[in-house]
């Protein structure tokens, strides 16, 4: 999902790790926050949503907020911040938030080893807002090089491609990137709102550990496709990185009253039920790593502590039982 390369905090330089296996120990094993792997790297177990300082809020967070959004988000552990060129307020300020991310890390008063930045291309932003989609080699490069900018890196630590475009071959942008990390502008490529099929086309292209994540949508109200691509991706050892993964739900009652088993199992930890949903999506496997939008301080604070927040097994089961449908002793 960076700052100024001069600064010893830069993402730029966050520590890759030997591309080993991930360990298989289920999320709930143990009350210390075990990290995990995206690519080369290895994160927070949790990542922070930066769109809400950018985009989707009428008014905007003052830029401040935003800012002290992401402190309070080191702050927590988290090492994974996710953003994108097209969160902006308007079409014409592009990269707006990877600027709001660039100087949060740049003033933050502790370290920065370690904290990896993950941004998306390859959807347009015109004049009229007028949305569209470009996967071309050349719209790629271009929009990499802006993010470089914005972000103030020598190298984007996670580059996803957005959202697919329908009028070229998949394979063809998949290219792209392959092409722009061979270059050295990205160290590590994802997909984004890609579907199984699509999943498998890049790991054909990229080779075997060549696609580091794939960022799409779930959550306890979204997940009627995306379960079988976070399943796929848990078989292929790629990390499934869920976007809104408490559903937009605002206040967590809503979530409580419409899943039960996420009301019992907050009222049995002393838990939002934010945390418990983000706990229990950990729990589907140790290649999930949710990002959970937030412009306030205090709400990434409270997602922060899913991250040590065990659910049982039993618990488990009930609560998949409840959100997908299905029969708990299957």
């Amino acid at each position: 999902m960076n700052n100024d390369v001069t600064t010893p905090s830069s993402p730029a330089s966050a520590s890759p790790v030997p591309a080993s296996p991930a360990p298989s120990t289920p999320a709930s094993a143990s009350p210390v926050p075990a990290r995990r792997r995206i690519g080369r790297f290895e994160v927070s177990p949790l990542g922070l949503g930066a769109m809400p300082s950018s985009l989707g809020r009428d008014p905007l967070p003052p830029r401040e907020q935003g800012i002290a959004t992401i402190h309070a988000a080191l702050d927590a552990g988290i090492t994974l911040i996710d953003t994108a060129d097209i969160y902006a307020p308007a079409w014409d300020q592009m990269g707006h938030n990877e600027k709001i991310v660039a100087e949060g890390l740049r003033t933050y008063s502790g370290s920065t080893d370690g904290v990896v930045v993950a941004t998306k291309g390859g959807i347009t932003r015109s004049e009229g807002e007028q949305w569209g989609r470009d996967g071309s080699a050349a719209y790629l490069r271009s929009a990499v090089e802006k993010s470089l900018a914005a972000l103030g890196v020598d190298a984007i630590d996670l580059y996803y491609w957005h959202r697919p475009d329908r009028t070229l071959r998949y394979a063809e942008s998949i290219e792209a990137l392959a092409a722009l990390k061979a270059d050295g502008l990205i160290h590590e490529i994802g997909i984004s709102n890609a579907n199984v099929e699509e999943i498998d086309v890049a790991i054909e292209v990229l080779g075997e550990g060549g696609l580091a994540a794939v960022q799409n949508q779930f959550s306890p109200r979204y997940h009627h496709t995306s379960r079988e691509e976070l399943e796929h991706c848990s078989e292929l050892g790629v990390a499934f990185v869920p976007w809104s993964p408490l559903g937009g739900i605002g206040r967590g009652d809503a979530v409580a009253r419409r899943f039960p088993a996420i009301a019992r199992a907050a009222e049995a930890h002393g838990a939002s039920p934010q945390q418990i949903v983000l706990a229990w999506e950990l729990a589907l496997s140790d290649r999930v790593i949710p990002i959970p939008g937030a412009s306030r301080p205090e709400s990434i604070t409270d997602s922060a502590r899913a991250m040590t927040l065990e659910l049982g097994a039993d618990e488990v089961r009930a609560l998949s039982a409840e959100i997908f449908g299905e029969d708990p002793q299957d």
